[in-house]
């Protein structure tokens, strides 16, 4: 005999009048369900290059990231600003950096509205826990609560001064921390178990406790720090990939490759693998191939620990039956980094008293096939992985698409979905830039962004700008033409084969570069 649910065996109670006025209640709250706005969660890495997660051809663990990708879409062709503060800048803001203040150091948001100024006035709650890269509290940008580093980076054992029993906390200077509308320099965590990604993670599920009836959809900003320098990782985590990174550079590079090709993610034909600039594998010494070995075991833990505070995150949703109507998008704010600090440090690397860094070699790995790295514009730098996840409206689930779209969409696509408007003066009746993004909520259902404009870069001594397939990308005055349709990695200089076409678009970068700065950028000015 077939077991009937209660509500239909209530209604099998009911005759008549009865039964027709429950079932139009019914229809009621599910036309209620259908018309709740979606709950938005945007979770960004630090300086995680392209190729790490497992969905991106990755071999580190991250089953949960994996599965928002296997339910939802990845983006192939998404981009950031090649630095963590300006991208970051984008995705709060749906404006460029040079726009609002954030293109040369970090600061005060200027001509600018924050995702919490918008999205708090259609009735969300707004939460943000992790990285900020810039000078003022988010408390006072829209966000009704803020836990979380102020700063670029810091040490994810102890942000603040030493502790009682341990080591002096290997830092590259003092950093700020903000809990709420108090300011924090420094900022010591109390226990003794404190890790930055977790702090982040512990924080946040505190507040969808304390929210989960108040009857507002929310926006959770999750900005980790992770895996960004210094390398720190829980020992257990790093226990689990003693051994995957014996083979060295390339063998973990090739592995990569095969696997995205093998997944759809690329093709050979379009996006062949580029030439490496790595160090011999074969040439280091067996001191050197273990320190290599270690570094690349660390990233993997602190990629593989953001990955399981992910999973944390969905599991409360589940529990709270929020996940089906949330929207959720995850990325990195910048490629690899390839940086090396000189920081005082000592002790095992990966404790409170140490600061390694991935380096040159395996910030190549790390963005496979992509070329270059953290700062230049090349896709390397400025390629993020991208995944959406949102059950109400991506209904093939699982696909790849290939459209090109920006942080500066964020905004636009995070307002569209939350019904809310993007002002043209700020909460303090300040001249706000008009959004700059597009809104790619199409492409969770298959189609493309209505994007008229091309998308702009300059951060550094890196510039570009990709109209259509087109990419015209520069580092240190040497300009490279390519088509990005035919070849992702940037492998053919197609320069002299089209001035025109090279000529207009710098033409067309530079009115872009003077309408956000007024003024003209340095190298063209002198003739370079």
């Amino acid at each position: 005999m077939k077991t009937r649910t209660r509500r239909e065996f209530v209604k099998g109670m009911l005759t008549g009048a009865a039964a027709c006025a429950l079932g139009s209640r019914l229809g009621a709250r599910s036309s209620a369900r259908a018309a709740e706005k979606p709950n938005i969660l945007l979770i960004m890495a630090d300086d995680m290059g392209w190729s790490d997660v497992g969905c991106y051809g990755g071999e580190v663990r991250t089953p949960n990231i994996d599965w928002l990708a296997a339910n939802g879409v990845r983006f192939t062709q998404a981009y950031n600003t090649a630095k963590c503060f300006p991208s970051r800048a984008c995705a709060l803001t749906g404006v460029y950096a040079q726009q609002c203040g954030m293109d040369v150091r970090h600061g005060a948001l200027k001509r600018a509205v924050t995702l919490g100024e918008v999205l708090r006035t259609a009735g969300y709650r707004t939460l943000w826990s992790g990285k900020h890269h810039g000078t003022e509290n988010p408390y006072t940008r829209g966000f009704d609560r803020y836990f979380g580093l102020r700063d670029g980076c810091c040490n994810f054992w102890n942000p603040g001064n030493q502790r009682p029993g341990e080591g002096p906390p290997a830092r590259k200077r003092v950093r700020t921390w903000c809990i709420d509308e108090e300011t924090y320099k420094p900022y010591t965590p109390p226990d003794p178990k404190f890790y930055t990604t977790d702090a982040f993670t512990d924080r946040a599920l505190s507040w969808l406790d304390q929210y989960e009836d108040d009857g507002k959809p929310f926006f959770l900003y999750m900005a980790y720090n992770a895996p960004h320098y210094p390398l720190h990782a829980w020992p257990e985590d790093i226990a689990k990939y003693r051994g995957v990174y014996d083979r060295g550079y390339d063998a973990i590079r090739q592995t990569r490759y095969r696997r995205q090709l093998r997944t759809g993610l690329l093709d050979a034909r379009s996006a062949p693998l580029p030439d490496s600039a790595y160090r011999s594998w074969s040439g280091l010494s067996r001191d050197e191939r273990a320190k290599e070995i270690r570094r690349m075991e660390i990233y993997a833990a602190m990629t593989d620990r953001l990955d399981q505070n992910v999973g944390r995150i969905l599991q409360k949703l589940r529990a709270q039956g929020k996940l089906e109507n949330t929207l959720v998008m995850f990325c990195s704010d910048n490629g690899a980094c390839a940086e090396m600090p000189k920081v005082k440090q000592s002790g095992e690397m990966g404790t409170v008293t140490s600061y390694p860094v991935l380096g040159r070699s395996w910030a190549e790995v790390s963005n496979t096939p992509l070329r270059k790295y953290k700062n230049y514009s090349h896709e390397g730098g400025i390629c993020t992985p991208l995944v959406a996840y949102w059950p109400k409206e991506i209904r093939d689930k699982g696909a790849i698409r290939r459209d090109p779209v920006h942080f500066i969409d964020f905004m636009a696509t995070f307002a569209d979905v939350a019904g809310a408007r993007y002002p043209t003066r700020g909460p303090n009746g300040q001249q706000v830039t008009p959004l700059q993004g597009v809104s790619i909520r199409p492409a969770f259902g298959g189609k493309p962004p209505k994007r008229e404009k091309p998308i702009f870069w300059q951060w550094s001594r890196g510039r570009a700008i990709r109209k259509g397939d087109l990419k015209l990308v520069e580092w240190n005055g040497q300009w490279e033409l390519c088509n990005i349709a035919n070849n992702r990695t940037e492998t053919r200089n197609l320069i002299d084969a089209h001035p025109e076409t090279v000529k207009a678009l710098r033409e067309e970068w530079s009115a872009w570069y003077r309408s956000c700065t007024g003024k003209g950028y340095g190298r063209d000015r002198k003739g370079g």
